[in-house]
């Protein structure tokens, strides 16, 4: 069982894996640029491959997360250009780190024609990965509703991978408190979605879960993470997740707020403990 944080690459992105590796975890998420910017970013090729070899070595694996002004529906084709350069610097940091992927939020679309935007996403991603040769995928991550009702729900997620040209490219990334925040997981009705996603064939593509309690209720579409087993998901939520035998082989990322009694690490050790005790090995 691969459990790990986000770290900051402010000392390089040897020194973020070491990091990682001391909180205890066998995982890491790590933003490949300034994630307010879509700048391409020149990048110290030499440190990112000392990166992947000490994941190898150490048995550690890693994500990558897209800057948050990726939108893969947007409308403008000058800014979709801009996008795809920015997620392709992603893509290559990503291979040159060893990096399964880097994670993509599924897209805003405000506009009245809502078809539109879904066409708007697969069009981004196909001009994206018709370009891609490396194994670094794109991993969609499921949307909370806060910002509009599009990527909450499996269909969707599943459909515009199907709809890419390239399809072999994608996977996807599981936000446990986006889940809980879009109604789609109320804390009671686990078995209902994960039939659900396992029937659609979402759970074939899975690549990273973002394991993040909510600080609100289910359905309240409000995007604010809570430490693990302090939120409105709690530990029940998370012990019956971590039975769930999909999300076992996937590495999971925490995405929580750190406090003096719940740092990264003791949360990371949390995790592993309820997940030994529903019959990890």
């Amino acid at each position: 069982m691969r459990i790990g944080s986000h770290v900051s690459i402010r000392r390089g992105f040897r020194e973020a894996a070491a990091h990682a590796h001391s909180l205890g975890g066998g995982a890491y998420q790590y933003f490949p640029k300034n994630p307010r910017s879509l700048g391409v970013k020149a990048f110290d090729r030499q440190d990112a491959q000392r990166c992947a070899d000490y994941c190898r070595e150490h048995g550690l694996v890693s994500i990558a997360h897209s800057p948050y002004p990726v939108n893969l529906a947007a409308d403008d084709a000058p800014q979709r250009e801009r996008i795809a350069a920015s997620l392709l610097n992603d893509l290559d940091i990503a291979d040159s780190c060893g990096s399964l992927g880097i994670v993509v939020h599924f897209g805003i679309y405000k506009g009245n024609d809502v078809l539109q935007g879904y066409r708007n996403i697969i069009q981004c991603l196909d001009l994206v990965l018709s370009q891609r040769e490396g194994t670094a995928k794109l991993l969609i991550e499921n949307q909370a509703g806060d910002h509009a009702f599009m990527g909450t729900s499996f269909e969707e997620l599943v459909n515009i991978r199907s709809l890419s040209r390239h399809p072999d490219k994608i996977g996807f990334c599981l936000d446990t408190c986006h889940l809980f925040a879009s109604g789609v997981w109320n804390g009671s009705n686990g078995e209902e979605w994960a039939a659900k996603a396992r029937l659609l064939g979402y759970f074939d593509a899975l690549t990273a879960v973002h394991a993040n309690d909510s600080v609100y209720a289910s359905g309240r579409k409000r995007d604010r993470h809570a430490a693990i087993g302090r939120g409105e998901i709690g530990e029940a939520g998370f012990r019956w997740l971590l039975s769930v035998p999909e999300i076992r082989t996937v590495p999971l990322v925490l995405e929580t707020p750190e406090t003096a009694d719940a740092s990264h690490a003791e949360q990371i050790r949390l995790l592993a403990e309820w997940a030994d005790r529903e019959g990890f090995q």
